[in-house]
């Protein structure tokens, strides 16, 4: 299991060979490219002086498809130069200087963590890495998005448990804070008389010692092995303690040349003091009528966004419950920062702080984002959750590319956002007669990258911290990551159109055509890259035997750098033809989401929100997937056969490598006993309830398995 954080410590000088091989390969890159592209158009050019209209369609059709191919590889190459020169120019802010903005600069701060129906130990690590951010006026909201009335009793115990988490978490920190408090207090009534400033200075290193033993001692409650636990001592309790202990040993050396300065006692004090006082609750917005319902994550955020700032009372009518603005009542405390955590995602300690940090910095006013992309979890090697992680560590490099270049997208699964950005975004809509306040667009289940839109609109800009300071659980099975990985493919070419009139008007248009190579990629290149590669396989275009050597030349750079940079993050370069399988495996999965953005595009009809499942045991695949995925692998298989027989050499040697890559993916991450559970408990649904109603219970009959509802 890959138990380390992702991302080796590389020195300047490394950083800068990175950059002078990231351009020579993006040279050799352009040459193949353009021999490629010559040989090519001297083909079509053929095929059109000879009539060959068929031909010569079916060839330009080909050299789209290369063409969107290299697009890809070019931004890759190019997003990993710029983050590595943003790698080159970063230094963290100092402990000094983080000092200077905690006591200073540190304005109102509220995370909400959306929760649907996820495990109680995953919510709260969550919550317990959003309490102890290092940030001095904080409050956790955890915003509970299960129906408030379940019938089923497994269900209703889940969610009781859900509710009384924060205020059991509130009772810990409380106890935990109760003794730098008391010792502030002491401080302020030794201060009124003259301080022995040595014997403070060795009673702060004390405290910071106490400090750094409670967040160990919390580690036994997190000792249950897996990735999540691991990763959240590692991260959030041993680096908070680390912290801690550093402080002490620092503050240790003052008192030995004679104690630190009252100013700094009196601060250091006050800081410990706040150090664990934070403020914990939860909200459930499908308990109030007058409140949106819409099954996705951007309501439940939006519900209790337009609620900050005023007092609201509950009033009892006919419809149910609503909530009122009024004078007194409950109130919604307004900050002037905002950071959304996923609640299957941890953050570490000193997240909030650095962030807002850098907001605080000359010229960034208009920054409404900053967000570190987030890493995976641990994961055993091999498996789909570990090749899966992989390609989130490489999108986190990607991510910190396109800030080079001002193409920053918000990465949802956690972000701080500035509140008065939200508020010049904001609509109100109307949702069953009642007026509701929309600051994150849900049009598309992409709710975060339409956002980002809007926000570079209206001026705003993005920015992701050249560090990992988060991290966010991987599906850990094929019917969950199906679920993930279509969402993230539905949403692209909706958006797209909006982004085009951002580009095409204003000035600065040099400077947004560079922006648009980078954002227009990012929204369509699912789509062009899945269709190009499935009318690849299924139709041996007519190209000429020169023209198939430079194909593959011209490819070599990225597949070169990709492996390079998955070492460089802790895996193996063999794992680069993994992630290719897992590629391959996901080509029906990013199509359907792809169709179904075309679907809401024809029918303006919402596409409802596919939550992933975070819950122990192992989701089942739609059957539509599972035959998919099958008749995929014998199409390319017989279209090896169809090859050889026709003596398409190279054709066949490319399809055969895809067929045996499927084949793989199939075998290992979607698995042969898998794929049989998935299609009898499909078969018996159907017999049972017919195809217009699926019933979910049916995960009774497969023990250790979740039926994915979806399941013809």
């Amino acid at each position: 299991m890959k138990l380390t954080y992702p991302g080796v410590r590389l020195s300047t000088s490394c950083v800068r060979t990175e950059i002078r091989l990231g351009w020579a390969l993006l040279v050799v890159t352009a040459a193949v490219t353009g021999l490629l592209g010559w040989e090519l158009t001297d083909t079509a050019a053929r095929f059109l002086r000879n009539e060959d209209w068929a031909a010569a369609a079916g060839h330009l059709v080909f050299m789209g498809i290369v063409a969107a191919l290299l697009y890809g590889s070019v931004v890759y190459q190019l997003t990993r130069i710029g983050g590595f020169q943003r790698r080159a120019t970063f230094a963290p802010a100092t402990y000094l200087e983080l000092s200077r903005t905690y006591h200073e600069a540190a304005g109102k701060l509220v995370v909400l963590v959306p929760s649907y129906k996820e495990e109680v130990k995953v919510v709260r690590r969550t919550l317990m890495s959003a309490a102890l951010q290092d940030y001095p006026r904080r409050r956790v909201v955890l915003l509970i998005d299960d129906p408030p009335a379940p019938q089923d009793s497994a269900e209703a115990a889940t969610l009781q448990a859900m509710r009384a988490l924060p205020e059991s978490l509130r009772q810990l920190f409380d106890a935990a804070a109760q003794p730098f408090v008391a010792a502030l207090a002491q401080f302020k009534a030794r201060a009124e008389s003259t301080l022995d400033l040595a014997s403070e200075t060795r009673r702060l290193a004390s405290l910071h010692r106490l400090a750094a033993r409670w967040c160990l001692l919390q580690e036994a409650g997190f000792a249950a092995g897996d990735s999540g636990d691991l990763l959240f001592r590692e991260l959030v309790l041993r680096k908070a303690a680390q912290a801690h202990l550093t402080a002490a040993a620092s503050i240790k050396g003052a008192a030995r040349r004679g104690g630190v300065d009252r100013t700094r006692l009196q601060l250091e004090y006050h800081r410990l003091a706040r150090r664990f006082r934070v403020r914990l609750g939860s909200f459930e917005r499908k308990r109030y009528a007058n409140l949106s319902h819409e099954p996705n994550k951007a309501m439940n955020l939006n519900s209790y966004l337009g609620l900050m700032g005023a007092c609201h009372r509950e009033v009892h009518r006919a419809d149910g419950v609503h909530l009122q603005r009024a004078e007194a009542g409950i109130r919604f405390e307004d900050a002037e920062f905002v950071i959304t955590l996923d609640a299957d995602s941890m953050t570490s300690p000193d997240y909030a702080l650095r962030l807002i940090h850098e907001l605080r910095q000359s010229g960034n006013a208009r920054v409404a984002v900053a967000q570190t992309p987030y890493s995976s979890l641990p994961a055993r090697s091999g498996t789909i959750e570990y090749v899966a992680g992989a390609t989130t560590d490489i999108q986190y490099l990607i991510h910190q590319g396109f800030t080079r270049y001002r193409a920053t997208y918000w990465v949802g699964a956690n972000a701080l956002l500035r509140k008065a950005a939200l508020e010049d975004i904001v609509v109100t809509q109307m949702e069953r007669g009642f007026p509701v306040k929309v600051y994150i667009q849900d049009r598309t289940v992409i709710e975060d990258t339409e956002s980002s839109i809007d926000l570079i609109n209206r001026g705003w800009q993005l920015y992701n911290y050249p560090e990992r300071l988060a991290f966010s659980a991987t599906p850990a099975d094929f019917g969950a990551l199906l679920i993930q990985r279509r969402r993230w493919a539905n949403g692209g070419l909706i958006i797209l159109p909006k982004l085009l009139r951002y580009l095409v008007r204003g000035p600065g248009r040099t400077l947004r055509a560079i922006e648009g190579f980078f954002r227009i990629h990012y929204l369509t290149s699912l789509a062009a890259v899945n269709f190009g590669l499935l009318v690849m396989m299924g139709i041996p275009f007519q190209t000429t035997a020169l023209s198939l050597l430079w194909l593959p030349l011209s490819a070599a750079p990225y597949f070169f750098l990709y492996g390079r940079d998955l070492v460089q993050n802790g895996y193996r370069a063999s794992d680069t033809a993994r992630v290719y399988a897992l590629n391959l495996l996901l080509i029906p999965v990013n199509l359907a989401g792809v169709f179904k953005s075309i679907q809401q595009g024809l029918t303006g009809r919402k596409i409802p929100f596919g939550r992933t499942p975070k819950v122990q045991g192992r989701t089942g695949a739609p059957l539509r997937f599972i035959v998919a995925e099958y008749v995929l692998f014998g199409w390319w298989f017989a279209g090896v056969v169809r090859d050889v027989l026709e003596q398409r050499w190279v054709h066949a040697l490319f399809g055969l490598c895809n067929s045996v890559l499927l084949g793989y993916a199939i075998f290992r991450y979607v698995g042969l006993w898998e794929s049989m559970q998935d299609v009898r408990a499909a078969i018996a649904a159907l017999r049972i309830a017919g195809p217009e109603a699926i019933n979910p219970a049916l995960a009774e009959t497969m023990p250790g398995t979740r039926v994915n509802a979806e399941l013809t």
